[in-house]
């Protein structure tokens, strides 16, 4: 579509997004369900493309593009009706790497973003705890100090890419003695650092293609120089990287509403009832053009906001806005659609069934409904 906000690269962009998923994801997408991940020879693809690195500098591989380049990254990959799909890349993209390219040493970007922009290397960020997720200052993962380095003891819950990915980030607390968010710090861990491992892969109800795990640190040492920025400022990190990560979901939310309308406008007009088809039925068409219409106010939403945060202009609320409207429209879009296909959209397998269950965690991670109306309404006080 034509919007004030993006510019001819970025459409160009989005035209190779799309063909991608349409020739690489669509087709394949079911296998990975059943396998539980995405194949890293699809990522490394991606790598390829650029698309791995939108906004990353270019002397690591990277296109060096505009927050408004990640919207569109986001919301294609919501189109293409695999959630774990997008999870897995955007994850990788726009949630575990940042940390990475905000507050990394020289020695620390040289080693590891041109592997992660080419998609060699593929990144998770561990800050949720079984008792601690919005709630980061709850985290009680800790890191001890010590001659060689630092030594990690705790465990992470829910951690998308988890079982597959490379390189962690870590969140552990560092002055014990601190209250609340202060005293945390972040850690870059590899995979395969002694002490440290996959506890489970976790069973989900939707994102099947994502692999997601338990981790645990049983004196896990990792060397001084993984300290990543400064020590006791890990919180401040997490948090500016939250706007990215809400922001983010807000535009694969997007996506995903508008690829379910899609098929349930096209089911809608070839489904026959009733003597004629579904489509006929001014109370089908209309509840699909009335959600239609929010979904394109969405969308102003995340556009307006992505330009606000590009230019460093404070939106905290407005990315608020964006999670908590975002994360319940999507799930009110997918309860609409998958009634409109009927018996049909309740057999595992079809792509509405999918995008039901898929859809479901968007109120949930990155901040729940509940906290984004409180952060709304901070900024009112």
């Amino acid at each position: 579509m034509n919007s004030i906000y993006f510019s001819e690269e970025h459409r160009a962009l989005r035209e190779q997004i799309a063909r991608f998923i349409d020739n690489e994801v669509r087709p394949a997408g079911r296998a990975w369900e059943d396998q539980g991940f995405v194949p890293r020879d699809v990522l490394r693809a991606m790598g390829q493309l650029g698309f791995l690195g939108i906004r990353y500098p270019a002397e690591y591989g990277g296109a060096e593009l505009s927050q408004l380049a990640t919207v569109v990254l986001a919301e294609e990959a919501g189109k293409s009706g695999f959630g774990g799909f997008s999870a897995t890349v955007l994850v990788h993209t726009d949630m575990a790497s940042p940390h990475l390219a905000h507050v990394g040493t020289p020695d620390q970007l040289a080693k590891y973003m041109p592997a992660v922009i080419a998609g060699e290397k593929i990144t998770a960020i561990a800050v949720t705890e079984a008792d601690a997720g919005s709630d980061v200052a709850a985290l009680r993962t800790t890191a001890r100090r010590t001659d060689k380095g630092w030594v990690l003891n705790g465990s992470k819950m829910f951690i998308t890419n988890g079982v597959h990915a490379d390189v962690f980030f870590v969140a552990a607390r560092t002055d014990p003695a601190a209250k609340g968010s202060r005293g945390l710090s972040m850690f870059i861990v590899e995979k395969g650092t002694p002490g440290f491992h996959v506890a489970r892969p976790l069973e989900k109800f939707g994102w099947r293609s994502s692999d997601t795990a338990e981790l645990v640190f049983d004196d896990c040492e990792i060397p001084a120089d993984a300290l990543l920025g400064e020590t006791n400022h890990g919180f401040y990190s997490v948090m500016k990287n939250f706007q990215n990560e809400r922001l983010v979901i807000g535009a694969m939310a997007i996506g995903e509403c508008s690829r379910a309308l899609e098929i349930t406008r096209r089911y809608a007009r070839e489904r026959k009832a009733f003597g004629g088809v579904l489509w006929d039925k001014q109370a089908i068409r209309q509840r699909l053009s009335a959600l239609d219409a929010r979904v394109e106010a969405l969308r102003q939403l995340v556009y307006h906001t992505a330009w606000l945060m590009e230019r460093g202009i404070d939106c905290v609320k407005e990315v608020s806005m964006v999670k908590a409207f975002g994360g319940e429209l999507v799930n009110e879009v997918m309860y609409a659609c998958q009634q409109f296909h009927g018996g049909f959209g309740y057999i595992r397998d079809s792509e509405i069934e999918r995008m039901v269950r898929d859809a479901r965690i968007l109120s949930i991670g990155g901040g729940a409904t509940e906290v984004m109306l409180e952060e709304i309404a901070k900024r009112y006080e």
